[in-house]
């Protein structure tokens, strides 16, 4: 009878598990590399193209205050999956040298380890930057959740758009172009640029999603498709001295502008016409009102690859760019369209950052959000309950490079110190000056205090990454 007993609960166990997996969307998270948040057309940008990504504005939810979890790469990666804020995240910098600093471990449980343990396929395609493949390395996407893989490791490798391989998995794939190496390496590997060239390594990795995503629409699935649009290939800036490297120039070829430029806004561009694509699967597939499709960027845009910001605007009305802790470094688009869960025609304030992608995730699976985030689900607004929308006391960012930096974000309170807990604190009031433009430090002492008290309490030290001396003291 007992063996019976146990029988029936196992079932019933695996019965409730499915029932709960049926109502569960799909989810796909697209992330653009060094997109702006004026890059877009619904964000304000007025002479790159990009209708496809309107349309999904359009068809759903545009966020005005969602923040990435860092102003550079790696560590805003980190929170995406970890959904832990900078003070408390492994990976907090680009490492440089040693890569083994910039892997994730084994105890630090992603985003993708949330759905793979939910009854979700789960696949990546495009830049990873949180392991590498150096011996014994923990932090490959394979070991931290993802079942499928194909893309780039190293950042540097990532900056080629026409590399000699990409990974499937933990094997190269060869392609079929022809690499100049430059000499300057990244965590043990040569940059380079391509002499010949014939695979687009952005057009490979969205057809692998694309393919991924047709061969299991039939089950729960999670797509996380980090794409490397519009990241410039800083080594190709000394070759051919254009970074924006695209295979056409497309709609903008015949502008009077650099090839940098044209180059920057074919990109976009580019990436706009995938979006366009990936939205006909859905439909094809019929899972388009079963699919949440997220679109967002992994910091702010980038001065690099010859090209010429000011004539994009790409900050928009945000002052400062990649590397910044001004809102331009780290306010970023977010859209969301789920047909038939959220509301078309959008627009929401409600402010939110990576972090918050663990818990939103979870509901979204029918499930728990993990212990140890700093993560709130953004659902309710999603779906328009408002009433229902928890909130962040406050949003916390640090930043090692350029002498070390720190800020925090409390409801329209921004305050910036540099350098990290020693320097001076400015503080803007965002609602009444998005630009940052002028600094109320002297004007409101108590919420200086406030607000560096915030900083101190969220940081707390990681042995691998050292908060640089002030100038003077040793």
């Amino acid at each position: 009878m007992k063996r019976m007993s146990r029988f029936f609960g196992v079932i019933f166990f695996f019965v409730l598990t499915s029932l709960a997996n049926s109502e569960s969307p799909n989810v796909i998270f697209v992330m653009a590399d060094d997109l702006g948040y004026g890059d877009l057309g619904c964000y304000g940008q007025q002479l790159i193209q990009t209708p496809h990504l309107d349309q999904i504005a359009k068809d759903g939810i545009r966020f005005t205050q969602f923040y990435a979890g860092c102003t550079v790469c790696a560590s805003s990666r980190s929170v995406l999956m970890t959904g832990q804020h900078m003070g408390h995240t492994h990976v907090r910098g680009n490492a440089g040298g040693d890569i083994s600093i910039q892997s994730l471990r084994p105890e630090d449980y992603t985003l993708a380890e949330l759905f793979h343990d939910n009854g979700y396929l789960t696949g990546m395609f495009g830049k990873w930057g949180l392991g590498d493949e150096v011996p014994n390395n923990t932090g490959l996407p394979n070991d931290q959740g993802f079942d499928e893989f194909y893309g780039y490791l190293n950042q540097v490798h990532a900056h080629n758009y026409y590399p000699e391989f990409l990974w499937r998995n933990r094997t190269r794939s060869p392609l079929n172009n022809v690499v100049q190496s430059t000499g300057s390496g990244y965590g043990g590997f040569a940059g380079g640029f391509a002499t010949q060239r014939n695979d687009y390594a952005h057009d490979l990795i969205m057809n692998e999603a694309f393919q991924f995503i047709r061969q299991n629409h039939d089950r729960p699935f999670f797509a996380y498709i980090p794409i490397t649009i519009p990241h410039a290939n800083n080594e190709g800036t000394r070759g051919t001295g254009n970074g924006q490297e695209v295979p056409d120039y497309g709609s903008y070829a015949d502008k009077d502008w650099s090839d940098q430029n044209k180059g920057q806004a074919a990109m976009i561009s580019r990436l706009d016409r995938d979006m366009g694509r990936l939205l006909e699967l859905l439909q094809e597939l019929e899972i388009d009102n079963n699919t949440i499709v997220f679109f967002t960027s992994d910091n702010g845009p980038h001065n690099e690859g010859g090209h010429t910001p000011k004539l994009f605007n790409p900050s928009g009305p945000l002052k400062g760019m990649k590397r910044a802790l001004y809102e331009g470094g780290i306010r970023v688009p977010m859209i969301v369209r789920w047909p038939g869960q959220i509301e078309a025609n959008q627009v929401s304030d409600h402010i939110a950052y990576f972090g918050d992608m663990m818990a939103t995730c979870a509901e979204l699976a029918n499930t728990q959000t993990p212990k140890n985030t700093d993560s709130i689900s953004f659902v309710p607004t999603l779906q328009g309950r408002r009433q229902d929308q928890q909130q962040h006391q406050y949003l916390y960012w640090e930043f090692y490079e350029q002498g070390s930096k720190q800020a925090v974000r409390s409801q329209n309170w921004k305050a910036i110190r540099k350098p990290m807990f020693s320097g001076k604190t400015e503080l803007y009031n965002l609602d009444s000056d998005i630009g940052e433009t002028t600094d109320v430090a002297q004007q409101h002492p108590d919420i200086v205090a406030r607000l560096e008290a915030m900083m101190d309490e969220a940081h707390v030290p990681h042995p691998n990454w050292k908060v640089p001396a002030p100038r003077g003291r040793q």
